[in-house]
């Protein structure tokens, strides 16, 4: 794959989805079943899920951090950090998980929350990194509401939003990997590009929904495709 080189690409900004994750070995949040982990969505991550039992989004959350905690990083996750050796990389991710982070990524912006956080549940500024625990009914903030997955649930503002359509309006570069670019509201970043933006797919299978015209698609997985892209886009740097 040969990308076209241009002084004025210097920042890149990454849209990363379920699989760069699925890659690490963490599952997708709806199988080809409709189901997460056995359960439907409506049971464990909505607010009337929460509200009926809270006890079982706890669980299921707590489950999934585990989950979370084993996994490691993968090629793509190690090549986008490297990435930042020539260029200003911003990561928009609608993973919950800390992968990016892991891998040395030191700009990425969580849409959809952090599973690795806790939240207050009257106090939504207020997070408490969890490291090694979980969250049971019982565990409170300093004011005393019960806490909850810093997570946005279906149904849930995406309070992100904001941010990273303010980090894409400022691409030289947009990046998308292991998205299908159909879920929204993240799928309508990729129109928020200037106009001189390259805009570049990566994903196995290559939604339907991207126009050939103006994105360069690459049919690989994130572990492959990734490296490759960050392998010219460092040497072009080097080159100028």
């Amino acid at each position: 794959m040969s990308l076209s080189s241009s002084p004025s690409l210097q920042r890149v900004v990454v849209i990363s989805g379920a699989g760069v994750s699925a890659e690490s070995g963490l599952k997708t949040f709806r199988g080809d079943d409709g189901l997460w982990e056995g359960h439907r969505v409506e049971e464990v991550a909505t607010p009337a899920a929460w509200a009926a039992d809270p006890a079982r989004v706890l669980r299921f959350y707590n489950e999934r951090r585990e989950q979370v905690r084993a996994a490691r990083p993968n090629a793509a996750h190690r090549a986008l950090a490297e990435l930042e050796q020539g260029y200003h990389v911003d990561i928009v991710t609608q993973n919950v998980d800390d992968l990016h982070e892991r891998a040395g990524s030191s700009r990425v912006l969580h849409l959809h929350g952090e599973i690795m956080l806790a939240r207050s549940t009257i106090d939504a500024g207020c997070l408490i990194p969890l490291g090694d625990r979980d969250i049971s009914l019982g565990d409170t903030c300093p004011l005393g509401g019960q806490l909850r997955p810093h997570v946005v649930w279906f149904g849930e503002e995406v309070p992100a939003m904001a941010a990273a359509a303010e980090l894409v309006s400022q691409a030289g570069i947009l990046l998308c990997v292991g998205t299908s670019l159909q879920v929204y509201p993240a799928a309508s970043l990729v129109f928020l590009a200037p106009d001189e933006a390259r805009r570049i797919v990566v994903d196995p299978h290559i939604p339907e929904v991207v126009p050939r015209t103006i994105f360069e698609c690459l049919a690989r997985p994130a572990s492959e495709g990734v490296p490759l892209i960050v392998e010219e886009l460092l040497r072009q740097g080097a080159d100028k």
